[in-house]
């Protein structure tokens, strides 16, 4: 292999591309001069992997890149067309690409609706909040001042929207805030005992402190799928005050189309259709993490081969982070975690480690084979993407600690953080957070 110094590409400037420029530029920061390599308003264009094989050798794979090492033979290279400033085009080449792109923007999800039920049907403006978050605040203001809006998801974001429209506007011109209700196929029964009884005690804690059912938004799945899928959202301090008032109106809903003066909502369950009158309307209907992802590669096999699974919206990455088929490259950050910095600092201590060589990857079929088994978990316990469910989703939450075991394993550290440090009770009964692997470097 060749020992010259590698260059190493970090797409990315979020939660994960900090994290992953913490590991791996900070130590080195004042002493060589990198502040100097940080490419400010540039935005990859594509990124082609060229090497000395053929592209379709990738598939005879015994080994990830070869030998299951991070830079392969060190005969292939990243080449990234980059546009900077918006106009100037540059090319440049590197020996390991880390994409730190996220998945939460940048590619908006539009849910496809029956015939002339679309947008094109209403009169008034539609919008993803993606668009809305990107206006000035004085435009987004403007915008929803004095008029009805109707806000369609129930993320944190939808419901933070909800809040600043009722700010805006009272109960004169209330929001509305559409929810897309989901029934669960994750039961009681396929939980321990122990599992169930807590996340049914937490759930019936919050059904008492928070007037779901008062409004009829009792969600349909239990507490235990919310933490299993990162379903989970902080509501803006004294939302639900705002509900009481007036000013922001609960609308639980299956689905959803466009007419004329607004929204159409369908309740399912033989209810009949409503409508929604509305001059602006807010979709928070997610993003195509996916595709965004797609849209960075310029070889059509590796668009085709990053996506996996019955659902194509799924990424198969060993540990989150290295796809098995693909040479050189980390993804940081496309799984979730109910603390997503903590999550991606973790991941990017496991991919330094990577680079530096302190351990190898193993078969490209054991890899294959654990994607397919977190696969098989985020389906199960997510509700596995069936009528009336969305698809399953890459979130580390309920097995935070699961996951870090197996990074430190790899990385050669005492995944049992506590023991010696705080002893065997501390190890047991104390809950661990991101100070246990501070000393990870």
């Amino acid at each position: 292999m060749d020992h010259r110094a590698k260059r190493v590409a970090i797409v990315g400037a979020g939660t994960s591309g900090l994290a992953a420029c913490k590991h791996l530029l900070a130590p080195y920061a004042r002493r060589f001069g990198v502040d100097e390599c940080v490419r400010f308003r540039s935005k990859v264009v594509t990124a082609e992997y060229v090497g000395a094989e053929p592209e379709d050798a990738a598939d005879g794979w015994e080994r990830w890149a070869g030998n299951g090492e991070a830079f392969g033979d060190g005969t292939g290279v990243w080449r990234l067309t980059v546009r900077q400033h918006g106009v100037e085009t540059q090319v440049h080449e590197f020996d390991f690409l880390i994409l730190c792109i996220g998945r939460f923007g940048g590619v908006p999800n539009i849910p496809a609706f029956p015939a002339n039920g679309g947008p094109e049907a209403f009169r008034g403006r539609v919008l993803h909040s993606m668009e809305l978050s990107d206006m000035a605040d004085a435009d987004a203001a403007a915008l929803v001042k004095g008029k009805r809006v109707a806000v369609v998801g129930a993320s944190k974001t939808a419901f933070e929207i909800a809040a600043e429209c009722a700010e805006a506007n009272g109960a004169g011109r209330p929001c509305t805030m559409a929810g897309a209700g989901a029934a669960s196929r994750l039961l009681a029964a396929l939980l321990a005992p122990l599992a169930w009884a807590i996340s049914a005690a937490t759930g019936a804690y919050y059904r008492r402190e928070i007037p779901m059912r008062e409004h009829g938004m009792v969600p349909g799945h239990g507490f235990a799928r919310s933490i299993s899928s990162c379903l989970v959202s902080m509501l803006p301090d004294g939302f639900y005050d705002r509900v009481k008032e007036g000013s922001v109106v609960l609308a639980r809903s299956r689905a959803f189309s466009f007419c004329a003066d607004g929204l159409v909502l369908d309740g399912g369950g033989g209810e009949r259709q409503r409508v929604v009158p509305a001059d602006v309307v807010v979709l928070d209907t997610g993003f195509r993490g996916d595709q965004k992802l797609r849209d960075m590669f310029a070889s059509p096999r590796v668009k085709d081969i990053i996506i996996a699974g019955a659902t194509d919206t799924a990424v198969a990455l060993y540990r989150e982070c290295v796809h098995p088929r693909i040479a050189q490259m980390a993804v940081v950050g496309y799984a979730e975690g109910l603390n997503n910095m903590y999550s991606c600092e973790m991941a990017s201590k496991w991919v330094a480690r990577l680079l530096d060589g302190v351990f190898r990857l193993p078969g490209v079929r054991r890899m294959e084979e654990s994607c397919a088994e977190w696969g098989r978990y985020y389906a199960r316990r997510s509700g596995g993407g069936g009528v009336g469910q969305s698809s399953w989703r890459p979130c580390i939450g309920a097995v935070n600690l699961w996951y870090n075991d197996e990074l430190c394993r790899d990385m050669g550290c005492d995944p049992r953080r506590k023991k010696k440090r705080q002893g065997l009770l501390a190890e047991w009964f104390q809950p661990y957070g991101a100070v246990d692997y501070a000393d990870i470097l």
